[in-house]
């Protein structure tokens, strides 16, 4: 694969994970880069390669539903608690005690909730746009629906019938063409953002949208054919957990205790800047960068500096 090491595969309790690894095992801090929806380890690519060069162990896994990854039918077995026991079991098949989890999108939530459930294997976290936030008042689906109605991507997600999972599968080509593309122009105005991602996508033409894209062709395809294998069911079932994941964690401390950063994306209007206000209350070691002119894929818009100010932050807290 392209700027890929080997796939290597771990048996996990109930799940087969694929999984990359690169740079040297004797690194005693490795860092465990987590993708978002709807992604693929793939996505770390640029990151993979200048950890490595940088004498740095990195891992990065297809999580489950995704990719060399194929998950379980039952909705449940995708809210937090298997996503982050799948990272801590990934960690126990390597042997590895503790690590900085990086997580982007969907990767990010996973990556900010595995300390709160495995306190003892987080040495550190990064968040890549999304934001570590406390737990909600009330059903963060409810919460949703008031805001941006029932077309709303997430909220869509909800309905039973899979339709958005139907769309996104008669239309691969169409959703990563709209997808890896630089953002538009800082809004400055007008109505409410269109959130809409499955009626966007099914109305889509390429050839009317000036925005650059990210990637290749090549590299399009990686996504396009793994999802053309896959299917987009797995990874929509982690959006159908919100409320199962909000009931499991009244219980929880939502404080994280260990070095953590937060980049932000200047463009991102899935995850603005602006969430991420606060933060300090609940992770008191907190450094922050915002990565200016990036929309929401940052580690493909702005690989360099992403890798940079992770390296950077990472040597001055695990020398």
């Amino acid at each position: 694969m392209l700027d890929m090491p080997p796939l290597q595969f771990a048996d996990l309790p109930g799940l087969r994970m694929g999984y990359y690894e690169a740079g040297p095992q004797t690194d005693p801090t490795p860092l465990v880069l987590l993708h978002g929806w709807p992604e693929l380890a793939f996505s770390w690519r640029h990151q993979i390669k200048a950890f490595a060069a940088a004498g740095r162990r990195v891992i990065a896994p297809d999580q489950r539903g995704y990719g060399a990854t194929p998950g379980p039918a039952a909705v449940e077995a995708y809210d937090l608690d298997h996503l982050t026991g799948d990272i801590a079991h990934l960690l126990d098949h390597l042997k590895i005690d503790k690590a900085i989890i990086v997580g982007h999108d969907w990767g990010g939530i996973v990556g900010w909730g595995f300390p709160l459930r495995h306190p003892t294997r987080a040495a550190g976290v990064v968040g890549l746009n999304t934001p570590h936030l406390p737990r909600s008042p009330v059903d963060p689906i409810a919460i949703l629906r008031k805001r941006f109605g029932d077309s709303m991507y997430i909220v869509r997600f909800q309905d039973p019938a899979r339709e958005s999972d139907r769309i996104f599968a008669d239309n691969i080509e169409k959703l990563f063409d709209f997808m890896l593309r630089k953002p538009p122009p800082a809004r400055t105005g007008g109505g409410p953002i269109n959130l809409d991602f499955p009626s966007i996508v099914a109305a889509y033409d390429a050839a009317r949208d000036a925005r650059p894209s990210i990637a290749t062709a090549q590299e399009k395809a990686v996504f396009i054919d793994a999802f053309r294998r896959s299917g987009f069911t797995g990874g929509i079932n982690w959006y159908r957990n919100f409320t199962r994941n909000w009931e499991r964690s009244a219980d929880l401390d939502f404080a994280i205790r260990v070095p953590c950063l937060m980049i932000a994306a200047e463009l991102d209007a899935v995850l603005p800047p602006a969430m991420s206000q606060g933060m300090e209350q609940l992770v008191p070691d907190l450094e922050r960068h915002l990565v200016n002119g990036s929309g929401h894929w940052t580690q493909q818009e702005y690989p360099d500096e992403v890798s940079r100010t992770i390296l950077d932050w990472r040597a001055r807290h695990f020398a």
